[in-house]
Parts: structure tokens; sequence; C-alpha cells
């Protein structure tokens, strides 16, 4: 445990822990006796991810445990370190781990765009630091904003008719990953973000702030949308449900 003072921080609000709570019980992500690792970027997503669970695991009827771990993609202006001091004021156990994503990308990626190299280099860290300790559960902080670009852009440049899952096992088997912000909208995360007061790590990836990307498009083409039509996201949540399921977790 921590030697500093735990920071009071402000409980998630009703809205979001029920829309966590029905995500979670829906596709039953979180089971008794779970060790769970969830990746944190220092975004506003993944901050307020991490006060849901904590809030969770205080008073969820399942026991599990959590731990944090945040990956330094050695970008230049984005600084996680100082999230550390806040795990640590929290009581939770932690890993940090650096690797110049980046510099690999200009050495290495072929055809690939750099969010999905960096993507899938996180991806290999967030498997190995679970096998290493024993997380049987790596949890992420895509949020129902997120889903809906990824079915766009897999539509619109893919053929495909695909998105995010919210539940399901790694390729070796051995990992479960689970996104317990589907059924969330962004707007939601960020507002409690601010309000919390949550330690925020700015451009939290400032390559992709340089150039603007497919899923910026995508991201504004929904706005418009959702501006014309109120509920595009509820729709396009029961759209996608059949895609969020993975047989292999019954």
């Amino acid at each position: 445990m921590s030697n500093h003072a735990e920071p009071s921080v402000m409980r998630p609000p009703k809205s979001l822990l029920r829309r966590v709570g029905r995500a979670i019980a829906d596709y039953q992500m979180i089971r008794d006796g779970d060790r769970i690792l969830l990746g944190v970027s220092g975004g506003k997503d993944s901050l307020s991810l991490l006060e849901v669970l904590r809030h969770l695991r205080r008073y969820a009827p399942v026991r599990f445990e959590l731990a944090v771990l945040t990956i330094d993609p050695e970008v230049p202006g984005f600084e996680p370190e100082p999230l550390t001091d806040w795990y640590r004021r929290l009581g939770l156990s932690w890993h940090y781990e650096r690797q110049p994503i980046m510099e690999q990308a200009q050495q290495h990626m072929d055809g690939d765009s750099f969010c999905a190299y960096c993507a899938r280099m996180k991806r290999g860290i967030m498997y190995r630091l679970c096998r290493l300790h024993g997380y049987n559960v790596l949890a992420l902080a895509q949020h129902l904003d997120d889903l809906a670009e990824s079915l766009l852009m897999s539509m619109f440049h893919g053929g495909q008719l695909r998105t995010m899952k919210a539940h399901y096992r790694n390729d070796a088997g051995d990992v479960r990953i689970i996104r317990p912000l589907v059924y969330c909208r962004e707007r939601q995360t960020r507002d409690y973000a601010t309000a919390a007061n949550l330690p925020v790590v700015p451009d939290s990836c400032p390559a992709c702030f340089q150039m603007p990307t497919r899923r910026e498009h995508m991201k504004a083409l929904l706005a418009r949308e959702e501006g014309e039509h109120p509920h595009l996201f509820a729709n396009l949540l029961q759209a996608m449900r059949p895609l969020l399921h993975d047989e292999s977790q019954e």
C-alpha cells in the first residue's frame, strides 16, 4: 500500500455506473476471482474507467483484483510518468512500460497506419504483462463512440461489417479482453473526468493529432448526423449488438 493519503475522488455518476454495470452483466465480463489489468493511457476514458472499476471493486457482489498498466511509447510531448504517483496514492498495483514505438514504426512499419501499428505493439506488451504477472483479464477503455467509428471505418474502407467486441479471448486463449464502456458515450467520460479533476495526460497521442486520421473523419461525420438525428447512437448500438458478442464466452 502507498504511504501517501489516498486522494478523495468524486464518485462516478449513476448514469455512467449504470451503463457500465449493464454492459458487464450483458457480456459476463467480470467473474469472481478475476485478476484484471486495466490499460491506462492517461486519457479521460481510461482514467474514468479506472474510477468506475475501483468503485465496483468495493460494492460489486463479485470479488476481483485490479491493477493498471501504462505504456509510454516515447512520443515527443507525451509525458505519462506523473500517473505513477496517482497510482501510488490510490494504493493500486501498477506497471509502467517504455518502448520507442514511433521510432520502431518508422523502421518497420509497412503498409500500415501508425495508429494500427502502435495499437498492435501495445497489445503485445499488454499480453506479455498479463502472462508474466498472472492477470487473466485485460480491460480496455473504448466506448460507444469508438465502436461506431470503427464500424463505419470497417464498412467504408474494408468492406466488412465489423467493430470492436465487448468481450472475447485473445488468439492464444489465455487472456480475456473486456470493454466495460461499450454502452457509454465519450461525453460521459469527458464530463466525469473534468468534474472529478482526474489527472488527465494531455495529447495522449501527439502523432495522431499532427495529421487528420480516418477515425477523426468518422467522428466528425457522426457528430453531424447526431445533430440531425438525436437517437443515432442508440440505433447504432442496436445494430451493432450482434457484432459485440463472442460465442466463445458462452
